[in-house]
């Protein structure tokens, strides 16, 4: 979505300006967000295709990512979880054609059409704060499935992150909502604890101590 400053360069409007404006327009792209046919989801499709044609490991994280494994929650932007040669070689191949930094020297990249924001999660990195933990962002090729024709990381790594960056901060604190709501929604068991990294399973394990199951999804 583009708009043009007098005598100036072309402007992006961003999807995260267009929902805080135009709070009917918000409403509607909720709806079609929740059939598969928002903007984030077309990002989405064309992001993963490009990679895929370039042969750039990677998979899908974050809000997409529980949308897919089947929580469904409306979310703004799309977060990939990449290696560091694999960024590189994102901005050297598509920064400039379909994809525009939201800043200089950026790790993130922007669609130029459909004006969502794409962010990079890069292998070796830390979730949540970036601070040094047991949990780091994995090589997607050792943690992906797909789902829907979409390459995503598996429910045990998507889980591990997100508790692995709930705990790090309270400003983190919808990462643990998260996964008490795809905890819910996959029924999962106590012992799934037992799979998860060891710094993160006593918070699983505490979490679904204290889940209402006959409560809805949030």
């Amino acid at each position: 979505m583009r708009t043009m400053n007098a005598g100036g360069p072309t402007v992006i409007t961003t999807y995260e300006d267009k929902l805080a404006r135009d709070r009917k327009w918000a409403l509607l792209e909720g709806s079609m967000h929740f059939e598969g046919r928002s903007a984030v989801y077309d990002a989405l499709h064309r992001i993963t295709a490009r990679l895929r044609e370039l042969n750039i490991p990677h998979a899908v994280v974050g809000g997409m990512a529980l949308f897919l494994h089947g929580y469904e929650r409306f979310t703004r932007d799309i977060d990939i979880l990449v290696t560091r040669p694999g960024l590189e070689e994102i901005h050297r191949r598509l920064e400039g054609l379909g994809y525009v930094p939201p800043f200089e020297g950026s790790k993130n990249l922007r669609d130029a059409e459909f004006s969502v924001r794409i962010e990079f999660l890069v292998t070796g990195e830390y979730p949540g704060d970036g601070k040094p933990k047991p949990v780091a962002f994995p090589d997607p090729s050792a943690v992906v499935t797909e789902i829907a024709g979409i390459p995503c990381v598996n429910l045990k790594t998507l889980i591990e992150l997100k508790l692995a960056s709930g705990m790090s901060s309270i400003e983190r604190a919808q990462d643990i909502a998260d996964v008490v709501n795809i905890t819910k929604a996959h029924r999962l068991p106590r012992d799934f604890g037992e799979q998860l990294n060891p710094y993160v399973r006593p918070k699983f394990e505490e979490i679904w101590d204290g889940i209402r199951w006959d409560a809805p999804l949030e």
